[in-house]
């Protein structure tokens, strides 16, 4: 019995070809990776409930299509623009920011936490915002953590506030500009937690 060539029907083939562009073969993958680790954590166990405390949610942040990266922006100048060599983000700015938010005002313990979306109509107190900037200033040597908050309350008054720290004497390397990120962070996150608390 003879044996038939093998065919790959093109509509097989296509999708094939299509993943083949997803996926890198070459190239070493980065060495580690940035992420924000809050100052102070929730401890474990139950946390307040919805019955005798505030329930604030926190909601997805918007960013601008700079910071909708796994990578650290520089300002070179005013109107220039680079990404900082082998610095990546373990997950997209915005979503680490969020999560360090909704833990920085868990762990001062006078509310009840939820930061899904989909949880939001349990909230007595929301909260959202733009991160605006999660980057390293190269004229100055400057970490930049602003974020613009919106609080919106259970009868749906709405305060805004922009929020912004700095981290100077910071060298343009990996190590060095993501921990001062990380501090300038937790300082952002720490005034939004107040704020929020505050009403």
């Amino acid at each position: 019995m003879t044996k038939r060539p093998l065919i790959i029907a093109p509509l097989l083939l296509a999708p094939m070809l299509a993943l083949s562009g997803c996926i890198s073969l070459g190239g070493e993958p980065p060495a580690s990776l940035l992420t924000l680790s809050p100052t102070a954590s929730a401890p474990a166990g139950p946390g307040p409930g919805s019955a005798d405390q505030p329930v604030i949610a926190v909601l997805s942040f918007d960013t601008p299509a700079k910071l909708d990266v796994l990578r650290v922006p520089v300002a070179v100048s005013d109107t220039e623009l680079a990404y900082l060599a082998e610095a990546f983000w373990v997950e997209k700015p915005a979503r680490l920011f969020r999560r360090l938010v909704g833990e920085t005002i868990r762990a001062r313990g006078g509310a009840m936490v939820v930061d899904g979306d989909s949880t939001a109509t349990l909230a007595s107190v929301t909260v959202r915002g733009t991160l605006i900037e999660m980057g390293y200033e190269a004229q100055t040597s400057e970490a930049v953590v602003r974020f613009d908050a919106v609080r919106i309350d259970k009868d749906g008054k709405v305060a805004t506030r922009r929020f912004e720290a700095r981290e100077g004497g910071v060298t343009a390397d990996t190590r060095a500009v993501g921990a001062a990120l990380n501090t300038a962070a937790n300082k952002v996150a720490g005034e939004v937690a107040d704020w929020v608390a505050g009403g």
